[in-house]
C-alpha cells in the first residue's frame, strides 16, 4: 500500500473494495484473508487534506433506472447479504443523512441533463456501512448514497461523476464502493489468479494514465485483458462506482494505493487527486 501525503485542499475521490458481505467483522478461513484490506480501509482517512463535511457514497449494491439519492435524515441499514453469522445482522452504523446535500446532487445532475430523484425511504446497504465502519468509525460525518444507473453504461457513470465534481471543493468526499474483480464463480479458484492479475495490471495502467486517455479507456473497459472473466457481462455493477469517481476526478490523475491477492484473485483500490499525483 502506498497512500501519499496530501498536497491539496481539494478532496480526492476514492474507489475502494468493500470485501465480501460483512467479512471484516467475522471469522474467516484462513483467518487473515481480509486483514490487509481492512488495514488499508482503516488508514485511508490519514491521506485526506482535511476531514470531509459530508460523504457521497456510490455503492455497487444499488441500481435504479433513474439515479436516486438517499434523502432521509437518519437512513436505516439494509443487511443485504445472506448466509453469514447472526451477529453480523446486528452491526450498527447510525450515520446521519443529509437531505440538503441530496437535493443539491439532484440539482447538479439536472443541470447536466441527467435525470435523478431523492429517495426518502431507502437505507444504507452493506457496500456503504461495512467499509465505513472501518474508515470512519466515529460515525460523525453525514452520508448520502447515490445509486448506479441500471443501464450499466460506463460513459453514463463518468458523466454522473463529472456533474458532481464541484462537490469536492465544498469539502465533500466521493467514494465508489465496489470491487476491481467481481466474478462470484472465480473467487477461490487458482485458475483466476493470473486472469485477475492481467486485468488488474491493465486497470492500473488505465487509472494512472493521462485523464483524457483514462476516461476513453474506461468507457471501453471491456477491451481490457480478461475483462469478461473478471466482470461477466450484465454483472459489472461492482466496477461502475470506479467510473463515477474517475469522472468526478476531472483532470486529476489516479493512482493505485492498495492491492492484495484475496480468495486467489487480485483486488485493488485507487485514489484520484488529493495527493495522488
Amino acid at each position: 500500500m502506498n497512500i501519499t501525503a496530501p498536497n491539496s485542499s481539494t478532496l480526492p475521490t476514492w474507489f475502494i473494495p468493500h470485501g465480501a458481505g460483512p467479512c471484516f467483522f467475522m471469522d474467516w478461513n484462513p483467518p487473515n484473508t481480509w486483514d490487509a484490506m481492512a488495514q488499508y480501509l482503516r488508514q485511508l482517512p490519514v491521506s485526506l487534506p482535511r476531514m470531509p463535511k459530508a460523504i457521497v457514497m456510490v455503492s455497487a449494491h444499488w441500481l435504479e433506472p433513474v439515479i436516486r439519492i438517499t434523502s432521509h435524515p437518519r437512513p436505516h441499514l439494509i443487511y443485504d447479504y445472506s448466509g453469514f453469522p447472526k451477529h453480523t445482522y446486528d452491526l450498527q452504523y447510525p450515520a446521519p443523512g443529509d437531505p440538503i446535500l441530496a437535493k443539491q446532487i439532484v440539482d447538479l445532475l439536472a443541470q447536466q441533463g441527467i435525470a435523478a430523484g431523492e429517495d426518502p425511504q431507502r437505507g444504507f446497504d452493506h457496500g456503504m456501512f461495512i467499509p465505513m465502519m472501518l474508515m470512519f468509525p466515529k460515525v460523525d460525518i453525514p452520508v448520502v448514497q447515490l445509486s448506479l444507473n441500471s443501464n450499466l453504461d460506463p460513459q453514463t457513470h463518468l458523466e454522473i461523476g463529472k456533474a458532481l465534481a464541484s462537490l469536492r471543493d465544498e469539502g465533500i468526499l466521493m467514494i465508489g464502493s465496489g470491487m476491481s474483480f467481481h466474478n462470484m464463480r472465480g473467487y477461490g479458484k487458482p485458475s483466476f489468479t493470473q486472469i485477475s492479475l492481467e486485468f488488474d495490471k491493465w486497470l492500473t495502467q488505465t487509472i494512472e494514465s493521462d485523464p483524457d486517455i483514462r476516461n476513453k479507456k474506461l468507457i471501453n473497459w471491456r477491451t481490457g485483458p480478461f475483462a469478461n472473466q473478471c466482470h461477466p457481462p450484465h454483472e459489472e455493477e461492482h466496477l461502475l462506482p470506479l467510473m463515477v469517481v474517475a469522472g468526478a476526478a476531472m483532470h486529476d490523475r489516479g493512482a493505485k494505493v492498495f492491492t492484495d491477492c484475496v480468495l486467489e484473485t487480485w483486488i485493488s483500490g485507487f485514489t484520484f487527486g488529493g495527493g495522488s499525483d
